[in-house]
């Protein structure tokens, strides 16, 4: 058995697909209208067809997991996010981890918890 797919749920899936497009360079690969499989397994599923599937309450920010990234070139990726998307709400700005590794925690537009670091 392997882990095929994470899902993520958004409000404005187009919003969102640019989001991780324009940040990540990730790519569209399917779209079933209302969930979209993007390249490196991430899916996005529009929040009112995951809140009927569920019959329960979506609960933004939970802060219970996150998506992680590696950049080499982490000032650049900043540099963007900034840049692209300058109302970010941030965990913590570029710092660095006692072990050398320099990270950033943020939210996407809809609350998923993202964290882009340097390889270690």
């Amino acid at each position: 058995m392997r882990l095929k797919n994470i899902l993520i749920v958004v409000n404005d899936i187009e919003k969102s697909r640019k989001y991780y497009h324009d940040l990540f360079g990730l790519e569209m690969i399917v779209d079933n209208d209302g969930n979209m499989i993007l390249t490196e397994g991430l899916v996005l599923q529009e929040e009112k067809y995951w809140k009927d599937f569920l019959g329960k309450e979506i609960i933004g920010r939970n802060n219970s997991c996150e998506l992680y990234f590696e950049e080499n070139d982490i000032e650049a990726f900043v540099h963007k996010l900034e840049t692209l998307y300058p109302e970010t709400e941030y965990v913590n700005t570029l710092m660095t981890h006692s072990w050398g590794q320099r990270v950033i925690r943020f939210y996407d537009p809809d609350g998923n918890l993202i964290e882009v670091g340097t390889p270690v």
